[in-house]
């Protein structure tokens, strides 16, 4: 693998000094400088994979810094140091793109910690766009917040164990058929099919059909031979979307393909085996519906050898801006327009929404207002169609008027939850009727 660049801007000479020389004892390959203007000459000339910046520079803040880089150097992570007190410089850092920040003073491992978060992220997404550039098909896990980055790491993880089962949940409109295909093109499976099922499409009487296929003559117009969606995934992936959908008399057959890994078509009794790497997805608590009897539990457990949660896009705004910016670029470049940026009114807007459509919501919403656009800028007038970005009416209530703010009346009832539960975040989330994941984001969330 190729040995990562680092720049270190601080102005400091000591400290720069000690840094790099612990870097370089593990084979990073170090840049420093003391001044802006020199770090942008290094970065003009080399590759920078990451740059850890001070906050408090000569010639410019390290937040213009930041912003230079984000724009210059895109591929470019960054990692912000920050002293005492500058907690709040540490947060509008993270919201201009920066991958994580540390505070001085501060121990090497520290450092070295938050190197290797961000080179795994570099690393997986590199070994992306690599997939991607290799077959014409464009797979992008967008965002820089920490539980996106963790879920590329889980992605690069659970890709090297080609036969392991995975279970993708979260609510519509997360992405879970994104991560699914980048999981297929990480494995050693991507050269064959990548085959996506919506579970919930296909009629109980089609079932066998569909998935296993059958012999000529087996039913009034069967004419010919037909492959069902397994045999059309061998060697490959199959990835059963809504599969919390399945009907409860199809699940035993489901279980017993992929244990078998054998099919018979229907009208044979000849078995044939069958090399597929399952994903399946869901926005339903399958734990919850094992409970009520309504999804099996062998199933279950048999697809949730390894899991991934997606969060809601509320739970990561600060992923909005890159999003904003990926889906500007890609559907300008398909409608053959120049729009280079959103109103800054428009996108104070668009981060307060709270989006229960996801990043498919914020995608149709920048499509649309793209191609309603006739300049460069995506203004106010190309949002017409989202009247509730606009509704800024708030009503009065006296001191004694029960609370309506939504934050706050869903952590009371976090809190009332995990009081009757006595603390047992498994029991909790079951009640919530969400992940334990989830319940746990929102828990760090409202500080309970």
């Amino acid at each position: 693998m190729k040995k990562q660049t680092i720049l270190i801007l601080d102005d400091e000479e000591g400290f720069r000094n000690e840094l790099k020389e612990f870097l370089e004892d593990r084979f990073y390959k170090i840049f420093t400088s003391g001044l802006p203007s020199d770090a942008f000459k290094i970065m003009n000339q080399n590759r920078i994979d990451i740059a850890i910046l001070d906050i408090r520079l000569p010639e410019m803040d390290g937040l213009s810094v930041l912003q230079k880089i984000k724009q210059k150097y895109p591929d470019t992570e960054t990692i912000m140091m920050t002293g005492f007190g500058e907690m709040n410089d540490a947060v509008k850092a993270l919201r201009l793109g920066a991958s994580d920040f540390f505070n001085k003073p501060f121990k090497l491992s520290e450092i070295e910690k938050a190197i290797n978060r961000v080179s795994r992220y570099l690393t997986v997404s590199q070994e992306i766009k690599n997939n991607n550039s290799s077959n014409g098909k464009e797979i992008q896990i967008v965002g820089k917040s920490s539980v996106i980055e963790d879920i590329i790491e889980q992605i690069s993880k659970v890709a090297k164990s080609d036969d392991a089962t995975v279970l993708i949940t979260g609510e519509s409109g997360t992405g879970k058929e994104l991560v699914a295909k980048a999981i297929h093109k990480l494995s050693h499976r991507k050269k064959n099919r990548f085959v996506a099922v919506n579970c919930s499409s296909i009629p109980e009487e089609l079932f066998e059909n569909e998935f296993f296929g059958h012999k000529k003559g087996s039913f009034t117009d069967a004419k010919d031979d037909q492959s069902g969606l397994f045999e059309a995934a061998h060697n490959g992936t199959l990835f059963l979307d809504e599969i919390g959908d399945l009907k409860n008399s199809l699940q035993s057959k489901f279980l017993r393909v992929i244990e078998e890994k054998k099919i018979s078509r229907l009208g044979t009794h000849k078995e044939q085996n069958v090399d597929v790497r399952i994903i399946a997805a869901t926005n339903h608590n399958l734990k919850s519906m094992v409970k009520e009897k309504l999804f099996r539990a062998d199933l279950y457990h048999r697809l949730n050898i390894f899991s991934i949660d997606i969060p809601p896009l509320r739970e990561r705004i600060e992923d909005i801006p890159l999003l904003v910016e990926h889906f500007i670029k890609e559907v300008s470049k398909k409608a053959g327009k120049n729009i280079t940026k959103i109103d800054s009114g428009v996108f104070k807007k668009i981060k307060s929404y709270n989006f229960p459509g996801n990043v498919r919501e914020l995608k149709n919403m920048i499509e649309r207002a793209v191609i309603l656009s006739d300049s460069e800028v995506l203004g106010e007038d190309c949002f017409v169609s989202f009247a509730f970005l606009w509704d800024n009416k708030t009503q009065e209530y006296d001191n004694n008027s029960e609370v309506l703010d939504l934050a706050v009346i869903e952590k009371n009832h976090i809190i009332k939850v995990l009081e009757k539960t006595k603390h047992n975040k498994t029991e909790a989330a079951r009640f919530l009727n969400i992940s334990r994941q989830a319940l746990d984001r929102k828990i760090e969330k409202y500080n309970v």
